[in-house]
This record gives C-alpha cells, structure tokens and sequence, in this order.
C-alpha cells in the first residue's frame, strides 16, 4: 500500500471509529431536516419551496462537526510532526485526509439526501437535482473546511475558531448550492448557470485548499 493510501485508509477508520464519524453527521443531518416541518407546521408547498436551502444548511453544518478532528488527532499524538519531517509532499498528505474526511461524511449525507428530500415533498426530479448540487458542492465545504482545521490545530478550543473561520467562506457555496437546486424545483434561473459555479467553486477549492492547509500547518508547528 502506498503512503497516500494507507493515510487514506487510516483516516477513515479514525473518522468512524472516533465520535461516530459518518453516523454522527447523518443523524445530525436527519435531524436537522425531520425537525423543520415541525417548526414551519404542515405547509406542503411552503417545504417544497425552502425544501432544497434546508438540505444544503443541514448539509454544511454536518460537515463541520468533524472537522475539528481532521489534524486534532494527529497533533495529539505526535503523528502531526512525523508526517511534517516525512518525504511525502505535505499537500498530498492533506489532500488525503480531506478525501478521507468527504468519503466518510460528505458522501453519506448525499446517499441520505434523496430518502430525507421525501420528507420535504420533494419529486423524483427535484431529488435528483439536489443530489448532483450535492456531489458537485460538498468537496468544497470539505477543503475549505480544510483550511480552518489546518489554522486551529494548535488551539486548545480551536472548534469555535474553525466555525467562525469557515463558515463565511462556505457562503458562495451555500448560495449557489441552494441556488441550482431551486432551478431544478421550478425556479426562473436555469440550472446549467448556477450548477456551472458550484463545480467552479469545488475545482478551485481542491487546487487551492492543500496548498493553503498545507503552509498554515508548516507555520502552527514552527
């Protein structure tokens, strides 16, 4: 097995093993979604209409329970600085863990996301929609999200800091997640338009997101 894939490997076991991992960001996501028609009351085509901004706010806020832990852990047990001194390229060290860390939290909430949309009315082909929004956006939440774990690794509360840090950049993401998926529901916007940014987004965060966790962890742990 080679450095990368065995980062890969260990890092998702960690991430179910400790805290839950996928299960944790699913029942939260789940959560989130089963009690919104409680508080909005039996108004189906106010659900259908809000259905798809609340999938995507329930899907970034699951996304950032596990990221304090995405360095945490490493840095914990001295891991951190072996792979810092190793021979792998630092960015495709981190870029490993962010892949562990969308495989065991993005992607169940996008395998979720089609059962949950039923319980907000929405269709066959407005599910389908929100799925592709979600495969599309969900890698950027995680590489952005890579940055602020990369930022607070050192910070003994470094939670509340990631969450201050992240979710002002995730915005444009939310935007035009939301965005795409209410044109696939009936919007006047076409879904090619805001569909097209979304997968601009998520490309440039991949490119840019390891470079950028990579040099903020090479500056927390000099």
């Amino acid at each position: 097995m080679t450095p990368l894939a065995a980062i890969l490997v260990r890092d998702m076991r960690l991430s179910v093993r400790v805290g839950g991992g996928a299960l944790m960001g699913v029942l939260f996501f789940v959560t989130v979604v089963t009690l919104m028609p409680f508080a909005l009351g039996p108004d189906l085509v106010l659900l259908k209409r809000i259905g798809p901004a609340i999938l995507w706010l329930a899907a970034l806020l699951a996304s950032l329970l596990a990221l304090d832990r995405l360095f945490a852990a490493d840095h914990d047990d001295g891991s951190l600085d072996l792979i810092l001194m190793g021979r792998m390229p630092l960015e495709l060290v981190v870029a490993a863990k962010a892949l562990a860390h969308w495989l065991t939290t993005g992607l169940p909430l996008i395998v979720a996301a089609p059962l949950i949309g039923l319980l907000l009315d929405l269709d066959a082909p407005a599910e389908g929609a929100l799925v592709l929004t979600l495969i599309a956006g969900t890698p950027a939440l995680t590489f952005i999200g890579l940055v602020g774990a990369a930022i607070a690794v050192t910070l003994r509360r470094g939670g509340l800091l990631l969450a201050v840090i992240v979710l002002p950049l995730t915005v444009p993401v939310l935007i035009f997640g939301v965005a795409a998926a209410n044109a696939a529901v009936g919007g006047t916007v076409p879904f090619g338009t805001p569909f097209t940014v979304l997968c601009a987004l998520s490309l440039a965060s991949s490119a840019v997101g390891p470079f950028a966790a990579a040099a903020a962890l090479r500056q927390e742990m000099e």
